[in-house]
């Protein structure tokens, strides 16, 4: 399995795996959103394209292509072939500087970085046949309202992972009752009872529940009625880009 990166620009914004790693997950408390896996499993299940340089997007909140205004600390000769408005509708279009290549039926996903609000501005997402397309993507982000945005160098400002779309029409949902599996039925009602009774012990404050703080079942793979899970998983690291080397 392979993605393959070409440059299209001399140089172009540096792509690293992606970091489980959120600010406003290590500000609460005890950084309690980490006990929340699938968010940083998210985090971490791509690859993030890093802003060249500082930017500064202002949006006057008008409709055409002029309102939108990019300023840097940087190469202002650079800020064209980063970013521009496009779409117009404060719209604004940032530039990967790649042509992304992945093997047949596989796809890019491309969006934000998960779970990575920025105020003022939204990004939208996009799936690309990125097996066929001879020509690079662009990653947007709507403005939400007239005023300033802020991106820092190094700040992610794309987020791709791959997929394989096409057997998503393969698929068929089934509308079930969880009593037509007696044995789901069973861990369900197990793990339903397990809560209900560990919530029940930190209302009263119980020393030990207030102790463990939160049941770690997801965390750990472990079943409550018994057992472990099937391959689970409670970190991912993707690999680095590396340069290609022709074989003769």
């Amino acid at each position: 399995m392979q993605l393959d990166c070409y440059r299209v620009l001399q140089r172009p914004p540096p792509i690293v795996p992606g970091n489980s790693q959120r600010d406003w997950m290590d500000s609460h408390d005890n950084r309690h959103p980490y006990r929340c896996l699938p968010l940083s499993m998210a985090n971490s299940s791509g690859w993030e394209v890093l802003c060249p340089m500082d930017l500064k997007i202002v949006w006057n909140g008008k409709k055409s292509e002029t309102a939108l205004s990019f300023f840097t600390t940087g190469d202002t000769a650079n800020l064209p072939s980063f970013v521009g408005s496009h779409f117009r509708y404060g719209i604004v279009t940032f530039h990967t500087g790649y042509l992304f290549r992945t093997p047949p039926g596989w796809g890019t996903w491309v969006m934000g970085p998960p779970n990575r609000p920025k105020e003022g501005i939204q990004p939208l997402t996009g799936l690309v046949e990125t097996d066929w397309l001879p020509f690079p993507f662009t990653m947007n982000w709507q403005m939400m309202r007239p005023g300033e945005v802020i991106f820092r160098k190094g700040e992610p400002f794309c987020f791709i992972t791959l997929m394989e779309h096409k057997k998503l029409e393969e698929v068929q949902p089934q509308l079930r009752y969880i009593f037509d599996d007696k044995d789901l039925q069973g861990e369900y009602e197990s793990w339903a009872d397990s809560r209900n009774e560990f919530n029940a012990k930190i209302q009263q404050n119980d020393e030990d529940a207030l102790k463990e703080g939160w049941q770690r079942h997801y965390m750990r793979g472990k079943k409550v009625s018994g057992g472990d899970a099937h391959d689970h998983q409670t970190k991912r690291q993707l690999k680095e880009p590396v340069e290609w080397k022709k074989v003769d």
